[in-house]
């Protein structure tokens, strides 16, 4: 299991498109992945439990991730979350 501290660099935070963006990321991984900010955990791959968080640029969330691909799992979502990987 992994888990890091990462501060949201995304210019409008995780908002409707962003979350949908973050959910199809982390849904091409078999790994278990969670999202913990403000001491709510949530399934990253479930769009209702991320829009549930309403994340902010800025703030600070730790991402969790957990099985047989958790490392890249961990290195394309905090790309993502750090504002490099957006198309």
């Amino acid at each position: 299991m992994m888990q890091k501290s990462i501060e949201i660099k995304l210019p409008k935070g995780l908002e409707a498109t962003p979350v949908a963006m973050l959910v199809q990321i982390a849904s091409q991984f078999e790994s278990s992945i969670y999202l913990e900010a403000e001491g709510k955990k949530v399934n990253a791959k479930s769009i209702m439990g991320m829009m549930s968080l309403a994340l902010d640029n800025g703030e600070e969330v730790t991402l969790i991730c957990d099985g047989v691909d958790e490392v890249e799992a961990e290195k394309k979502l905090e790309e993502y979350l750090l504002g490099n990987g957006q198309s």
